[in-house]
């Protein structure tokens, strides 16, 4: 057995890894049945971030996008990087608020709908100072 190659001693993180790349020790007997089906853990950061420098995680605050599934105190995820279309979730500013919103674009015309019954949708004038700040792609609630 090469013992520099068995006693590796530095450890440098396991990402770059897959389960079958890492070294073992050669040992007798038979192992679990469960062992053939084991994975590498779920890493959220790689199934929910696309973008990781413009990708940012917000905490919402109100009722404006319960119909969306988004509600008081939970967190969404937005990248900034994602061109905004008519339909998507965005956040955006206007006139210094921070609103969470669902985008509409008709011919010149840009609206921001909001997913309850208790407001109205705000209708974007040439002279307002509206920007889109991100795009949200996750929400991430409780349910307890």
């Amino acid at each position: 057995m090469d013992v520099n190659t068995f006693l590796n001693s530095s450890y440098s993180g396991s990402k770059r890894y897959q389960p079958e790349q890492v070294k073992t020790a050669q040992a007798s007997g038979f192992g679990a049945a469960s062992d053939d089906y084991a994975e590498r853990g779920i890493d959220l950061n790689e199934e929910l971030i696309r973008n990781k420098p413009a990708t940012f995680f917000m905490r919402v605050s109100g009722q404006s996008m319960v119909r969306a599934g988004i509600h008081h105190g939970d967190m969404v995820i937005v990248d900034r990087s994602i061109n905004p279309r008519s339909g998507q979730i965005i956040i955006a500013v206007l006139d210094g608020d921070m609103l969470i919103r669902r985008l509409d674009i008709q011919l010149n015309r840009v609206r921001l709908i909001p997913e309850t019954d208790q407001l109205a949708p705000i209708d974007i004038a040439a002279c307002s100072d509206f920007q889109i700040w991100g795009v949200v792609t996750y929400v991430i609630h409780t349910l307890a």
